[in-house]
């Protein structure tokens, strides 16, 4: 059934009872915070609530200049998807240097072909404006050592640098949101799963896709779901 959301139209514990097994593939559909100080002020939005409003077809008003905060193919999507609405500036704003950004190569040359400004090794600190965004300070960055990701940490330098702004579009990260879906979850709030076996902590409830491994592309996605599938019907065969 289309329109239906678990845990609030139907229970997960519904679910259970009246099926075999389960799967849950709901995507990390929520947009990870901005994390500085201002962060709530009307004019900033969520780079995923950006896309899908765009998408949807819904107004959108993001006025003249827009920063997007991020090194990753959302934020390169969110840029460009300004650049096409209009918006007469258009600033990526990224804590490392461009080697080290997670886009693809091609999304950021296509990027700067249409237009859009980068400003490496810059972390926001603080956004500008009481009613509405103004600006976004942030603090100049250097690289020292690696971290777990394998990249160099990006340093604080005590120095800061403002840019004016419309709108600022966080496009840092993505989350998963179980709502009131009671399932074990990971230190990143993914739902915990059995790599293996894509098995849950509940009887039956099998999970996988973004929900499980946090975002990724779609085809790893649907790899998992082929691969979920078959041993889903091995379960049900005993």
């Amino acid at each position: 059934n289309y329109g239906v959301k678990i845990g609030e139209d139907m229970s997960l514990e519904y679910l259970q009872n009246n099926y075999d097994a389960v799967f849950l593939g709901i995507g990390a559909w929520k947009s990870s915070p901005l994390r500085c100080e201002g962060e709530n002020t009307p004019g900033v939005l969520g780079g995923i609530d950006f896309l899908i409003s765009v998408a949807e077809n819904k107004p959108v008003k993001i006025g003249k200049k827009v920063i997007v905060v991020g090194g990753g193919n959302t934020a390169m999507d969110v840029a460009r998807t300004s650049i096409r609405l209009g918006a007469e500036e258009v600033r990526v704003v990224y804590r490392r240097t461009e080697d080290e950004m997670p886009a693809e190569k091609i999304e950021i040359e296509e990027a700067k072909e249409e237009g859009v400004i980068f400003s490496f090794l810059s972390a926001p600190a603080l956004v500008e404006g009481d009613e509405k965004v103004t600006g976004l300070k942030c603090e100049k960055m250097v690289l020292g050592e690696k971290d777990a990701s394998g990249r160099q940490k990006p340093m604080p330098t005590g120095e800061f640098v403002t840019f004016e702004a419309d709108t600022i579009i966080a496009a840092i990260g993505q989350e998963v949101d179980c709502g009131n879906i009671n399932v074990g979850q990971g230190k990143k709030k993914n739902i915990a799963i059995n790599e293996e076996t894509f098995e849950t902590n509940l009887r039956g409830v099998f999970a996988g896709g973004d929900a499980a491994t946090g975002p990724k592309i779609a085809i790893d996605a649907i790899a998992q779901g082929q691969q979920a599938a078959k041993v889903i019907n091995s379960y049900l065969d005993g």
